[in-house]
């Protein structure tokens, strides 16, 4: 009896083990989709100093995403946490990358632009440009002071 309940423990163990292998097995193997990447763009920002910031942010962010996304030192740039109650994510585009933009300055964005300091032709606000794939190395210049319209 011994000798049996010793054999019955010792194919249980054997099973056990194998039955374990093939969970790991199939653990480790998946027959899914692999994950979706993330579209990610590389950007710089150029300061009135001439010093030049690398970033990156995914596809669909704005660029005021990027700058808290990344904790990029730009002061005070993005107050109003992108509601368009100011004017201190003013960004300015070299021309040809401005006119590819996909949209137009709406009338809120274009009441703000003009509080902002040192307003361009290619002037836009960073809350109001989301990402996309074809913005990849987009080069944007920080005007060197800001000005808060809620200060006013």
């Amino acid at each position: 009896m011994l000798v049996l309940s010793t054999c019955r423990n010792a194919s249980r163990l054997a099973l056990r083990s194998l039955h374990m292998r093939s969970l790991n097995a199939t653990r480790t193997f998946s027959t899914g989709l692999a994950m979706k990447q993330i579209d990610v763009v590389n950007i710089t920002f150029v300061r009135a100093n001439g010093d030049k910031i690398k970033t990156s942010g995914k596809v669909g962010d704005s660029l005021l995403d990027v700058v808290v996304n990344n904790n990029v030192d730009l002061d005070g740039f993005g107050a109003c946490e992108g509601t368009l109650t100011c004017s201190t994510c003013h960004l300015i585009f070299k021309t040809n990358d401005f006119e590819k933009l996909p949209d137009k300055p709406g009338d809120e964005e274009l009441d703000m632009l003009d509080l902002a300091y040192e307003l361009t032709d290619t002037s836009r606000l960073g809350c109001q440009i989301t990402l996309s794939k074809d913005m990849e190395g987009l080069e944007v210049h920080v005007p060197s002071t800001i000005n808060d319209a809620r200060a006013a």
